[in-house]
């Protein structure tokens, strides 16, 4: 037996045998019931209307990806995030890390995406909500606003549409803060979320596990600060290239329909 094959075990062994059968008779039991359990859906609405209702917010993440090899064997890649909301129409992002570089700016007209290593950068018209830009950039641009779930006015709506089951797990600590842990399921993923305990009931980690790549890899988003009443400045949601950026424009998804008259 391999060193990391006694550490795991001797970690097992220390939460004790009861512990697991609670834990298994609690929570693995309720993750076969059909459907969304009322305490989950709850506590999940009352963090999308708290979330919704606040006007402008900023946030930082710490956010993890993992890669499967043909061999099995899990990569991971790190890119924290920054995030900056005006409701309705302003909306800042930006993520550096392993994997990406790219700056996001949303001004209520246009929305442009920056890649500062490489100084290339591309913008196309935008809606006219936050909301409208997200859907617009997922389905026409192929481009996936970061924390794009939770920047929704409603970001239950996003989350709940392609659940076919869901429960309450129990308590939680996530980085020393007290949090309500769900678990979700779906036909191409499940995900779980832990939300923080009280009048502020925020996100602090969200776990997304794929069903249908070979090794289930998971994108995890550790969240390490809110801030609910930032100073935000109008100019800072508009993009001014530096001046030997290079433009170029975003490679447009098409349908297959559209695809076929061409």
């Amino acid at each position: 037996m391999t060193n990391h094959q006694n550490a795991f075990k001797e970690y097992v062994g220390k939460l004790g045998l009861g512990m697991a059968i609670a834990f298994s008779a609690s929570a693995f039991a309720q993750a076969d019931t059909a459907g969304v359990q009322p305490q989950a859906e709850q506590l999940l609405r009352k963090m999308s209307d708290f979330l919704g209702k606040q006007n402008q917010f900023s946030v930082t993440t710490e956010n993890t990806i993992e890669a499967v090899l043909t061999s099995g064997q899990k990569l991971q890649y790190d890119s924290p995030a920054t995030l900056y909301v005006k409701r309705p129409n302003l909306m800042k992002a930006s993520r550096k890390g392993d994997l990406v570089d790219q700056e996001f700016y949303y001004d209520g007209k246009t929305l442009t995406l920056f890649s500062p290593s490489n100084k290339y950068y591309a913008t196309s018209p935008a809606p006219a909500t936050i909301d409208q830009t997200i859907n617009m950039a997922r389905d026409e641009l192929d481009v996936i606003a970061p924390g794009g779930d939770f920047i929704y006015q409603s970001s239950y709506d996003a989350l709940i549409k392609d659940a076919e089951s869901g429960f309450y797990v129990g308590k939680a600590l996530v980085d020393g803060v007290k949090c309500d842990h769900l678990a979700f399921r779906g036909k191409e993923v499940d995900w779980q979320l832990w939300i923080q305990e009280g009048d502020k009931p925020l996100p602090k980690k969200y776990v997304i596990t794929s069903k249908l790549m070979a090794g289930a890899p998971q994108f995890t988003v550790l969240i390490n600060k809110w801030n609910l009443a930032p100073q935000l400045s109008g100019s800072m949601f508009s993009f001014k290239p530096p001046k030997d950026a290079i433009q170029i424009n975003f490679l447009r998804m098409t349908t297959e329909a559209e695809s076929a008259k061409r």
